[in-house]
């Protein structure tokens, strides 16, 4: 997705635009309606930023690991909530069937 924000607006957005960067979004700075300015994550603060959410995932995981160690992998699986047919079928129930 493509965030097109103009110069003077990003000077009060610009924390927001560079963590949208680092997210892999691409930021393109206007002036007078043109393009003018592409803002790029830098590929190691990337990665620093994928290891901090990771390491953050691991942590609000990880709580409950001795707890459940006792379980298999397996008992871990979600399986769907439905299947793609039985949610076409809802849709079409909800929305009715889609114009031909």
């Amino acid at each position: 997705m493509t965030i097109h924000v103009n110069i003077g607006e990003a000077k009060t957005r610009l924390s927001e635009l560079v963590a949208a960067a680092l997210r892999g979004e691409e930021v393109v700075l206007d002036k007078a309606g043109e393009p003018k300015v592409r803002l790029v994550a830098l590929p190691e603060a990337v990665a620093l930023e994928n290891e901090a959410r990771a390491a953050k995932r691991r942590a609000a995981i990880g709580f409950a690991r001795d707890k459940y160690k006792h379980l298999p992998p397996e008992a871990f699986d979600v399986p769907p909530s439905m299947t793609d047919e039985e949610y076409e079928e809802r849709i079409q129930r909800k929305f009715g069937a889609p114009p031909a």
